[in-house]
C-alpha cells in the first residue's frame, strides 16, 4: 500500500487538527468576501466540551467548504488544510484499493453514488461533443438491465438515449448476443458514440460485469465508447474480496469508477466518490465559475469537507488490514446464510465475493419478507426478488432466526420453477 495506513485515533486527531488549522478562522482572519461561515453558533454551540474529542464534529462546526477538484490545477485557499485530506482519500482509493498508478487519477468526494454516476455521463458526453463533435442524438448511454436507476437520470438529465442489455435470469450476465445486437442496432439508428456503466456489484442482485465482454464487443464495431464501472455498492467490497478483478484501473478500458463511502464504509450519508484517469476532468470545468478559485467542476458545486475527513478517519481506523477482516468476516455470515438455504432448496442468487442474497419470492412468504425487512425488487406490484444485505449489524443471531422462520412458513420449501 502507498498511502493506506493504520493510525490511532490520538494520531488522527493532531492530523485533523493541523487541517482545520490551516484552514481559514473566520474569527481571527479578514475574510470579507466569501459567502462562507463557522455553523451557526447560536444553534451549535462551539464551546461545547465533548467537541475536544470529537474531531469529526469539530470539522462539521468549522464547515470547510470543498468546492472543486482539489487533485488538479488551483482550489479555494481558505480551506487548503482539509482539503489536502480529501486528496489523501483519493490517492488511497485509486491507487491502494483500484490499483491506479502513482498520480494518474482525479477524483472528488461527491454527494452520493448518483451524483458521481451522473457526473461521469455528463463528463463523457461532452467529451464526445468536444473532441468528435457529436451531437446528442449521436451518443448513447448503455448498462445492463440490471444497473442502478441513476443512469436513468442521467439519460434524462443530458438528453442521451439509454440502451438497456438484457441479463441472464439466473447468472444476472450480460447476455453477449444482445449486446452485439443493441450495438448493431444503435449504429443503424445514428448513434455514434457510446457510454458504458459497467457494475461493480448492482444494487437489487451484487451481479458484477464481465469488462473484457463489453470490450471486445465494441472492439467488434470499432465504435468509440468510454467505460464507467459503477462501484456505489461493490466499490468498498469487491476489490478487497476479489483483488485480481478485471474493473480496477488496471484494466486500460476502464476510465473512471464510483464509490459509496456511505454504504460498505459506513461513512455519514451524502459521501459518494468520484475517481478518473487524469485528462478527462477538464470536459466539465465550469468556466462560468469565474469567481471560484480553479473554477468549478464538479456537479455538486459547494460541498462538504466534513464528509471528506469521516472518509479519512474511517479508512486511517481499520487500515488496509482491519478492513481486509471486517469484509471477511461479513462474508462468512453471507456464505453461512447461504449454505442454510441450500439445506431448505430455496433458490436464490448470489455473487460468491459479495455480501448480498436475493431470494426468488415464490418461495417466501410475503409477510415473513416484511418481519425480516427484505427489500422487493418493486414496491408497485408483485415482488419476484426479495434481498438480504449482509451490513455491519446483520449478525449470525439474526440469521438464523431468518431460516428458521422459513423453515416453518406455510410456503413449500421446494418449488419447480
Amino acid at each position: 500500500m502507498k498511502h493506506w495506513k493504520k493510525l490511532s485515533a490520538g494520531e488522527q486527531d493532531r492530523r485533523i487538527t493541523e487541517a482545520l488549522e490551516a484552514n481559514i478562522d473566520f474569527e481571527k482572519n479578514l475574510c470579507l468576501g466569501i459567502p462562507a461561515s463557522r455553523l451557526d453558533s447560536k444553534v451549535f454551540y462551539e464551546g461545547a466540551s465533548f467537541l475536544k474529542d470529537a474531531p469529526l464534529l469539530r470539522s462539521y462546526v468549522q464547515n470547510p467548504n470543498h468546492i472543486g477538484c482539489h487533485t488538479m490545477g488551483d482550489s479555494e485557499p481558505f480551506f487548503a488544510g482539509t482539503q489536502a485530506l480529501e486528496r489523501e482519500v483519493i490517492s488511497i482509493l485509486s491507487e491502494d484499493l483500484l490499483k491506479a498508478s502513482l498520480d494518474s487519477c482525479d477524483g472528488y468526494v461527491a454527494g452520493g453514488g448518483t451524483e458521481a454516476n451522473i457526473q461521469a455521463a455528463w463528463m463523457y458526453r461532452n467529451l464526445f461533443m468536444h473532441e468528435h463533435d457529436a451531437r446528442h442524438d449521436q451518443i448513447a448511454l448503455i448498462s445492463s438491465a440490471d444497473t442502478h436507476y441513476s443512469v436513468a437520470k442521467a439519460a434524462n438529465l443530458l438528453h442521451l438515449r439509454w440502451l438497456r442489455v438484457p441479463v441472464n435470469e439466473d447468472s444476472r450476465e450480460i447476455q453477449a448476443e444482445a449486446l452485439r445486437e443493441l450495438v448493431q442496432q444503435a449504429q443503424q439508428e445514428g448513434i455514434r458514440y457510446f457510454i458504458v456503466f459497467a457494475n461493480m456489484a448492482t444494487t437489487m442482485f451484487g451481479s458484477v460485469d464481465n469488462p473484457e465482454l463489453i470490450c471486445q464487443v465494441f472492439a467488434e464495431f470499432d465504435v468509440p465508447f468510454r467505460m464507467h464501472v459503477d462501484g456505489a455498492f461493490g466499490g468498498f467490497i469487491y476489490p478487497v474480496s476479489c483483488p485480481e478483478n478485471k474493473l480496477d484501473f488496471r484494466n486500460p478500458c476502464v476510465s473512471s469508477v464510483t464509490l459509496d463511502a456511505h454504504k460498505m464504509l459506513q461513512a455519514p450519508y451524502g459521501t459518494g466518490v468520484f475517481l478518473v484517469r487524469k485528462g478527462l476532468m477538464q470536459h466539465v470545468y465550469t468556466e462560468e465559475a469565474q469567481y471560484v478559485n480553479g473554477m468549478d467542476i464538479t456537479l455538486s458545486g459547494s460541498r462538504s469537507g466534513a464528509n471528506a475527513i469521516a472518509v479519512w478517519m474511517i479508512l486511517m481506523t481499520y487500515g488496509p488490514f482491519g478492513y481486509l477482516e471486517k469484509i471477511n468476516k461479513l462474508l462468512y455470515r453471507t456464505s453461512w446464510c447461504c449454505e442454510q438455504l441450500d439445506t431448505l432448496g430455496i433458490r436464490y442468487y448470489r455473487h460468491p465475493r459479495m455480501n448480498i442474497i436475493t431470494l426468488n419470492a415464490r418461495q417466501l412468504n410475503t409477510e415473513l419478507a416484511k418481519k425480516f425487512g427484505l427489500v422487493p425488487d418493486t414496491h408497485h406490484g408483485d415482488a419476484n426478488w426479495y434481498k438480504i444485505v449482509v451490513m455491519d449489524h446483520v449478525e449470525l443471531d439474526q440469521l438464523e432466526a431468518f431460516i428458521q422462520a422459513i423453515r416453518i412458513q406455510t410456503v413449500p420449501a421446494k418449488i419447480k420453477l
